[in-house]
């Protein structure tokens, strides 16, 4: 039985105004070649197909298209939801697709002595004859509430024994069901059908060495930061989500994160993207192999100054010369030493490199040139709010209060409650621009006296991101009345 490891798609995403429709739709047109290739079973998705809860039309087309192809191989398809998705986007067609050879987990199911809720998360895995060759453990993204109940008085340690011990509980009691189901489907003594597990989240033992993107948002199910890989069930394999780089956990063979098929930020640009290929040959064993995907929109950085920013540029377009076309051009983020003030830094940048086949979708100072700009006072601070990450405008207004010894827990609380405040806003703007987008595609093909009208969804969605922008607001008052 031979089946694919794939995971955090994020279909959908726009990065720095740029569609990653093409990027996706290549990738999804190989990832079925590699299935007619390959003879494969079954694919497992553990997580992030979408980027957003409410991913444009577009996105939904390439989900459906894919499965609709799928189907038509005798290819088994399992999908798990993620932490990006939407659980009553992914469940609404769960029936529907069910009878496409695929199963759509959205959310887990805790089992009680008279229940067979968890049987949903159990999955057979069939070859070409119908037999079965592997059980799954289908676990998505974990909600707190879907495990357990909140008690008032818990402390913080508590709650996170509680929430662990229920995760781990969870595990145990799919993994004792999919053994059974396993006995149940032996058709001869010897014969060893695997168990499969899956996951999104965050384990201990993962390498967060380049892991650690601006497209990764940070995992925290609960007061839980990360799930102890020793607590896993002792399956054969173990499928996660949400890691966007390729590796094994804790120095296991068996338990691994794929990563994601695309470079979702320019931290992951020098990352090479792959899928796990996943066989068992009357072995519990699995044999594990590595399957390249071809990039398919380069993604760059540039760390440099403008005196040396054309022979850097120069040098990064040798490198890539046999990839790129007039119509395909590298993506470029640049990062340039500076510390003097550049009103027209973006315009002097594009005039430098538009002879050259890059598109700059990203110019910033270097960390070091923004932070001693920060530290700078009255005239001589002369930093433009385009420049600054809303992060570095934050840790600025925290520099500027006088912190005692005693107050480190407040303050890392309120950077956690900023955390959680700028991600809410990101995704409300995530979902403007998909509305405008929606709305701009719908006007160029409408009649002009059959406009749709989405004025309405749009003041929506901007009042929700003004609501999140009014928190801040709040936030940095909270700043200054924190000391008292």
């Amino acid at each position: 039985m031979r089946f694919i490891h794939t995971s955090d798609w994020h279909l959908g995403q726009y990065f720095y105004g740029k569609n990653r429709a093409n990027e996706h739709q290549q990738f999804l047109n190989w990832l079925i070649e590699q299935v007619q290739t390959l003879g494969i079973d079954a694919i497992i998705v553990a997580g992030d197909i979408f980027d957003t809860s409410t991913p444009p039309s577009y996105a939904r087309e390439l989900y459906f298209d894919f499965i609709g192809k799928i189907q038509q191989m005798n290819c088994q398809l399992i999908i798990l939801a993620g932490n990006h998705d939407s659980v009553a986007m992914l469940g609404e067609s769960k029936s529907l697709l069910a009878n496409l050879s695929t199963r759509v987990i959205t959310h887990v199911n805790v089992a009680d002595e008279n229940s067979n809720k968890t049987n949903e998360q159990v999955i057979t895995l069939k070859n070409s004859n119908k037999e079965v060759t592997a059980v799954v453990c289908a676990v998505p993204f974990i909600r707190p509430r879907d495990v357990i109940a909140s008690k008032a008085g818990q402390s913080a340690q508590d709650k996170q024994q509680t929430l662990q011990s229920a995760i781990t509980k969870h595990y145990s009691e799919l993994y004792k069901h999919a053994e059974q189901v396993a006995l149940q489907h032996k058709t001869h003594e010897n014969q060893n059908i695997p168990i499969i597990a899956t996951g999104h989240l965050t384990a201990l033992g993962v390498s967060l060495t380049d892991s650690k993107s601006d497209s990764v948002r940070d995992i925290y199910i609960g007061t839980l930061e990360a799930f102890s890989s020793h607590a896993f069930p002792p399956a054969d394999y173990i499928a996660l989500g949400h890691i966007h780089r390729a590796q094994k956990v804790g120095g296991t063979e068996h338990i691994r994160y794929s990563g994601s098929p695309i470079p979702l930020s320019f931290d992951e640009a020098k990352q090479q993207k792959s899928v796990y290929l996943v066989e068992f040959e009357n072995s519990e064993t699995p044999k594990i192999s590595t399957i390249p995907i071809p990039c398919f929109q380069p993604l760059a950085m540039i760390k440099t100054s403008l005196e040396s920013l054309v022979s850097k540029t120069q040098a990064l377009i040798d490198s890539y010369q046999e990839e790129l076309t007039s119509e395909r051009k590298i993506w470029l983020d640049i990062e340039v030493q500076s510390s003097g003030y550049l009103n027209d830094l973006q315009q002097r940048i594009e005039e430098l490199v538009l002879e050259y086949p890059v598109e700059v979708l990203l110019v910033r100072r270097s960390k070091q040139d923004r932070q001693a700009m920060l530290l700078s006072q009255g005239e001589q601070n002369k930093n433009s709010l385009a420049e600054l990450s809303i992060e570095d405008v934050f840790n600025s207004k925290l520099a500027q209060v006088d912190w005692q010894d005693e107050d480190s827990e407040r303050k890392a609380r309120l950077g956690q409650l900023f955390t959680k405040i700028a991600e809410q806003s990101k995704e409300e703007l995530t979902k403007i621009t998909s509305v405008q987008q929606v709305n701009t595609n719908n006007t160029d093909n409408s009649p002009s006296d059959e406009k749709p009208n989405n004025k309405r969804i749009s003041d929506e969605s901007v009042s929700d991101a003004s609501t999140n922008g009014a928190r801040a607001s709040d936030l940095n008052v909270s700043i200054e009345k924190n000391k008292q």
